[in-house]
């Protein structure tokens, strides 16, 4: 693995250069999607906004999350490159969407629908850093032929595992681009993102089962409860949004064409 890349006389975290990317190629998705749904806004400053709050939220919630990490390192757990919980980044990068679609007379949840295939893009590509870093997000131990060892890694292992990071780039790539093949066609406010809510939360739920995460009730991790909850708020969305259209129709319909 390559936890840093070593130019000159710098040392570069390969996690943090994933991270970088995987924002380029959400604020460039977000961006195409503004101008398909003929919306005059900064895509490009929104992700910007939604990744650092992404971020913070990430490793907040790993830090609630692993308490004794804590109590054994302290404060500067928090500056630590490994560490980043994705229910986390979750909450706090939807919320940070919600405002600035407010603030920019969107409306929040039509920007998270916008923002959706973007998300599982960028989430996808993040997860390479994980890879590359060897930061302990791989999973348990395989005889499977693609099984691979981190010797080399933050969080080094000599035997061989799933590479689950490149299991969770597949599902970020196939999730937003069904995503965006979807939004191509007038939906209900709300539809797309209960469906990235619903496909993103039973990816992470399953690959969970082959994860290191120890498991805290009913045999299930808290990224697995965390999921599940996801699955759940994700499928209320898409009932909402579908009756809310039954139940106007020619508003919703009119809605649709002024962003189209």
């Amino acid at each position: 693995m390559i936890p840093y890349l070593h130019l000159w006389h710098l040392n570069v975290p390969t996690f943090g250069l994933m991270l970088w990317l995987a924002a380029v190629a959400a604020a460039f998705v977000m961006d195409r999607g503004f101008k398909r749904a003929s919306i005059d806004a900064d895509a490009l400053g929104m992700v910007a906004v939604a990744v650092v709050a992404g971020i913070v939220g990430a490793k907040l919630w790993h830090v609630i999350d692993t308490p004794a990490e804590f109590r054994d390192e302290g404060w500067r757990v928090l500056w630590d490159t490994a560490g980043f919980a994705w229910f986390g980044g979750l909450i706090f990068g939807i919320g940070a969407l919600v405002f600035q679609g407010w603030w920019a007379k969107i409306g929040g949840l039509r920007t998270l629908d916008l923002a959706a295939p973007a998300a599982a893009i960028g989430y996808g590509i993040g997860r390479i850093g994980c890879f590359l870093s060897g930061d302990g997000c791989y999973g348990i131990p395989t005889n499977l032929p693609w099984g691979m060892s981190f010797p080399n890694g933050i969080e080094p292992t000599f035997v061989r595992v799933h590479p689950t990071p490149l299991y969770e780039l597949g599902a970020g790539l196939l999730i937003g681009g069904w995503l965006w093949l979807r939004g191509n066609k007038p939906r209900a406010t709300g539809w797309i993102l209960g469906e990235y809510l619903v496909l993103s939360g039973l990816a992470r739920f399953l690959v969970e089962f082959i994860r290191r995460n120890p498991k805290v009730l009913w045999g299930l991790s808290n990224a697995q409860l965390a999921s599940a909850g996801t699955v759940v708020a994700g499928v209320v969305l898409i009932c909402w949004a579908a009756a809310r259209k039954a139940s106007n129709p020619q508003g919703a319909a009119a809605a649709m064409e002024k962003t189209a």
